[in-house]
């Protein structure tokens, strides 16, 4: 996730081509929980959305390359009474390996969720070293000196953990990839079979049908290793999108928003100002409002009231050096194109609205102790 500067020529064409470039952490455990299946409308009030997820506690791995946006989700995550974070995997990205797991044990300890926390890639799919580009300040969460964790990551790698945990509960785990897909697809590679047990990975990734930030084709996580986001889409396993385009408009966050939001207790005040530096970033590039993706993401893995349309394709990432290095390809599944045959593998569900209005009161509400 990153800054979307907005090309609406490119946008156009990309729309038509359809192409584009505690361990369980939740508050008040003991909630009852909604009947299975149950959805309801999104109205903008947290016991709705909360009510609109599935009937029994979910476990989920959340792989993160921890900015302020992760974090944000992060702390989504772990204040949900129906999610057991059963870990949390990190890697290079928005900032090192070692920021970005300070970072992640941060956002955790702010929402009182002590999930185990494995250190996994530091470089790309292909072994090239990966220097970390953060539009969020140098620690990736505004340098306003608020990453202090009381305690450190797990000895284990978090590319065994990931297999580890899905092989211990075949058809249970959903991961909820935030950053680059390296870590998935290092997993993916030492052990498919395993692998194949996954329920679903969640992707914050692509530019769904819209323009990219990377480039004006790609977005940022998947132009951070391309090659293993070509891996897990072309994996066969289920894959759920959420790209750039469900984020902008009315999705992107205010400054009288961001205000609001630190008056909402400590939790508040440590994302807000998290987003100090990006906000600056946004400013200078002539913008007034900043997207946050990655909570957009988290909101469309754990409440489906959430989700306005979505749609089933088959998903190509475009791995070869050159300018549309990064590009996703989306094929619709049941629409015949002219030259191509339409014989593939619809394995990747694109999100492609979500409610834009009702987002930033949701997050707000959802990450309350009063919800």
């Amino acid at each position: 996730m990153k800054l979307n500067l907005k090309n609406n020529g490119i946008k156009g064409f990309a729309a038509l081509c359809l192409c584009a470039s505690l361990v369980a952490c939740g508050e008040n455990p003991q909630a009852d929980l909604p009947e299975e299946g149950a959805v309801l409308e999104n109205t903008g009030n947290a016991s709705e959305l909360l009510a609109s997820a599935e009937g029994s506690k979910r476990k989920v791995i959340i792989d993160t390359d921890t900015g302020a946006d992760d974090a944000s989700a992060l702390i989504l995550a772990a204040k949900d009474p129906y999610i057991e974070i059963e870990g949390v995997t990190v890697l290079v990205g928005n900032v090192d390996l070692e920021q970005s797991t300070k970072n992640a044990l941060m956002a955790l300890e702010i929402a009182g969720c002590d999930a185990p926390v494995y250190k996994g890639s530091a470089e790309t799919f292909d072994g090239t070293e990966k220097i970390a580009f953060s539009v969020f300040g140098s620690d990736g969460m505004g340098d306003a000196d608020i990453i202090h964790p009381s305690r450190e990551a797990e000895d284990g790698d978090a590319i065994d953990f990931i297999i580890d945990t899905v092989k211990a509960n075949p058809g249970e785990i959903e991961i909820i990839a935030l950053g680059p897909a390296t870590n998935v697809a290092k997993a993916i590679e030492k052990d498919p079979e395993a692998m194949k047990n996954v329920k679903m990975i969640w992707s914050m990734g692509t530019a769904g049908l819209g323009p990219g930030n990377a480039s004006p084709v790609a977005e940022f996580n998947v132009y951070a290793d391309a090659m293993a986001y070509k891996i897990m889409l072309d994996s066969g396993l289920p894959v759920t999108v959420v790209g750039l385009d469900v984020c902008d408009d009315e999705a992107q966050w205010t400054d009288d928003q961001f205000e609001k939001l630190k008056t909402q207790g400590e939790v508040g005040e440590f994302v807000s100002l998290s987003f100090g530096k990006i906000r600056d970033f946004y400013k200078a590039n002539g913008s007034e409002t900043v997207m946050n993706c990655d909570s957009v993401a988290m909101m469309c893995a754990l409440y489906p009231a959430f989700i306005k349309d979505r749609i089933s394709t088959h998903g190509s990432c475009i791995a070869d050096e050159g300018e549309t290095y990064g590009m996703v390809l989306f094929y619709k599944e049941g629409f015949t194109y002219d030259a191509i045959p339409n014989d593939m593998i619809y394995n990747v569900d694109l999100i492609t609205d979500v409610d834009k209005a009702g987002y930033f009161e949701d997050y707000l509400s959802l990450i309350s102790d009063d919800k």
